[in-house]
């Protein structure tokens, strides 16, 4: 008797488990198939406005690019708005979103702009300087012409540690910013040599997107940034306007009456193990943290 009680609860506890499984998996299987999908709908062919975040640091081309170029092709889409909300990033990187942006102007003939929110500086300004129109509240902070490098020497530090660094090497600058010493006269030539194209090729970007003259960008290209409002008034933005108000603008720009639908790239799908365990991203190293720790060189604005 005993040993048929305990037989119907091992048959219970297994039939439980597999229940609990089939439930995680169809709900894993419908936020799968639901959760990617736009925030809006997709009604209104024809008037669809698709909306393009530019937030945080740019580290890489390899998100914002392709879903550009999905826009671009898509003939129901109208304009594309760029919603800018960051302090720029990589030089390769924000080159790479301004050459996209800038075809789909001048060779697809589509209509893209750049809504700055709170900050579109440095490589972010880079990227909005190749669209139709720049807008930006009063307050954003938007500018920082120029190019940075920089990165901690703790020579100082391994010496008082007793430690000693040692690197082989073939060519006199192949070590160039290493940071267990002091950099050589000839070594800081070449890193400002770099520095100086990268920055003459900031302004011709911005010059050629703006369609302005380069001597103009040169002039205020110092790395400083400004408000909104002074921006404006630098001809570096075309008009004061929020988030809405340049949805509204461009809207009448590409001959949309009444309210456009706003369409939005795919969410990042989570797997089911996200659902069962819930993001650990918050204990993960940012990847602004990882940047600090490594050299390179950045339109970017701290």
């Amino acid at each position: 008797m005993a040993e048929g009680r305990s037989r119907i609860w091992i048959w219970l506890l297994v039939g439980g488990g597999l229940f609990a499984l089939f439930v995680v998996a169809v709900f894993t299987l419908v936020f799968l198939s639901f959760g990617g999908q736009n925030e809006q709908s997709f009604s209104g062919f024809g008037s669809r406005i698709a909306v393009v975040e530019l937030d945080g640091v740019i580290f890489s081309p390899k998100q914002i690019v392709p879903q550009l170029k999905k826009f671009a092709d898509d003939d129901s889409v109208k304009a594309i708005i760029i919603h800018v909300n960051s302090p720029g990033g990589g030089v390769a990187a924000s080159e790479e979103i301004y050459r996209e942006v800038k075809r789909i102007r001048d060779e697809k003939k589509k209509r893209i702009v750049a809504s700055i929110e709170t900050v579109g500086a440095s490589g972010a300004y880079y990227v909005a300087s190749a669209t139709n129109k720049i807008y930006a509240d009063k307050g954003s902070v938007v500018g920082s012409i120029g190019v940075i490098a920089e990165w901690v020497n703790y020579g100082e530090l391994l010496r008082w540690a007793k430690l000693h660094a040692i690197t082989l090497k073939a060519g006199e600058f192949k070590d160039v910013g290493n940071p267990t010493r002091e950099m050589t006269p000839s070594e800081r030539e070449y890193m400002q040599g770099l520095i100086d194209n990268m920055h003459t090729q900031f302004i011709k970007a911005v010059a050629d997107g703006r369609h302005t003259k380069e001597e103009d960008v040169r002039a205020i290209a110092n790395g400083k940034v400004w408000t909104g409002e002074q921006a404006c008034s630098l001809k570096l933005v075309d008009q004061i306007a929020d988030f809405e108000g340049a949805v509204k603008d461009t809207a009448r720009a590409v001959n949309i009456s009444g309210e456009p639908t706003l369409v939005y790239p795919p969410k990042q799908r989570r797997s089911g193990l996200d659902l069962l365990f819930g993001d650990v991203s918050d204990y993960l190293p940012t990847r602004e943290k990882l940047l600090e720790q490594q050299v390179g060189f950045y339109y970017l604005w701290k």
